[in-house]
């Protein structure tokens, strides 16, 4: 484990309770809820310009900082709204990319440039994606470009209050809201929950309308839809062949992943029955470095499985590997109440598809 990870581990373990450290920066968390709330104030009084789209956006993001399972969500909604007939594209800041340019990203268009996660949103769902440092400008050019869109869905965003939207999805893991506090002595971006009392002081300004919240870990931390997450049955190689997991039993596997919680990927692994040899996890959204290539990849003859989020810049960086080198599908499943919920705040929004 790394330096980097040791210290967010550290970080995310203090934000579970209100423990010293904690106590320590929460006047530094009441400078930032005040700053939040000034802000979203700002936007609902016009002095901040907020642009709408002319077409219905859906916001999918965090209230906690951290990966929370966004993006499994966003390649799931989007594939739901293509079977209805929809024709939906997809928006994203493109975290960890190293371009700040406004970008479509294309299947050959390396992750560095536009981000490992909507690379991997393109690939899987084959909607039109836009990445920019504005989601307003990534907006603005993927209705250019393709004017037939209907729907747009914002991967993170819900504290960006420049782009209008017309529907908030809330995602939380295991964590739910930690020590219940703002940051930096908790992780919460905003105040949660919402509640009446909050509003009735502040305003309502002082918090998000969250239309839909989801869970995304083993456990629901609070009311709320629920989902369920396993990996799929083949693992896939880069050039498509699919390779049965349970072909791999007995084998002393590698596994490395640069998500938010690779534990849990590490853990899916096992509970299929496959034996680990070696794990590294590595910080979120990294980019696989010479050091971490030649501390960790490539023992002589052992096969390497990672994430499809991984496999987006390994599969590029090894084309050589065949299947040596195998992403491991990640099925992610909204409970059936969400997708029903979903489709009826979408049909306030958008006139029914035409056959």
């Amino acid at each position: 484990m790394t330096l980097q990870m040791k210290l967010q581990q550290a970080l995310q373990t203090a934000w579970m309770r209100r423990g010293p450290m904690a106590c320590l920066l929460w006047p530094l968390s009441q400078l930032h809820f005040g700053a939040v709330v000034l802000r979203r104030w700002l936007f609902q009084q016009g002095i901040f310009n907020s642009w709408s789209a002319g077409v219905p956006v859906i916001v999918i993001g965090n209230v906690v900082a951290g990966g929370a399972g966004k993006t499994p969500l966003v390649m799931a909604l989007v594939k739901h709204l293509q079977a209805t007939g929809r024709q939906p594209g997809v928006v994203s800041r493109g975290y960890g990319r190293h371009d700040d340019r406004c970008l479509e990203v294309l299947p050959a268009l390396p992750a560095s440039l536009c981000g490992d996660e909507p690379l991997l949103i393109h690939q899987s769902t084959g909607a039109p994606v836009f990445v920019a440092r504005r989601r307003v400008d990534a907006v603005r050019a993927l209705l250019a470009a393709y004017p037939q869109t209907d729907v747009i869905v914002c991967d993170d965003g819900l504290q960006h209050h420049a782009l209008r939207r017309d529907m908030n999805i809330a995602v939380f893991d295991e964590r739910g809201v930690g020590n219940g506090w703002l940051l930096p002595a908790g992780p919460l971006r905003e105040a949660w929950p919402p509640t009446d009392l909050m509003r009735a002081r502040l305003g309502p300004q002082a918090v998000a309308p969250i239309d839909l919240l989801l869970h995304t870990g083993q456990t629901a931390a609070f009311a709320g839809f629920q989902s369920s997450r396993a990996l799929a049955d083949d693992a896939i190689a880069a050039d498509g062949t699919r390779v049965p997991l349970d072909s791999l039993k007995g084998e002393a596997l590698f596994a490395v992943a640069a998500i938010a919680n690779p534990e849990a990927f590490f853990s899916m692994l096992r509970q299929r029955g496959l034996t680990l040899a070696r794990c590294v996890a590595l910080p979120d959204h990294d980019n696989f470095d010479d050091k971490v290539e030649s501390d960790a990849l490539w023992a002589p003859g052992q096969r390497v499985l990672c994430t499809e989020k991984d496999a987006v810049k390994l599969f590029a960086r090894y084309p050589e590997a065949g299947q040596q080198l195998l992403a491991v599908p990640l099925v992610f499943t909204p409970e059936p109440g969400f997708m029903q919920a979903f489709d009826a705040r979408l049909r306030t929004l958008l006139p029914p598809v035409s056959h």
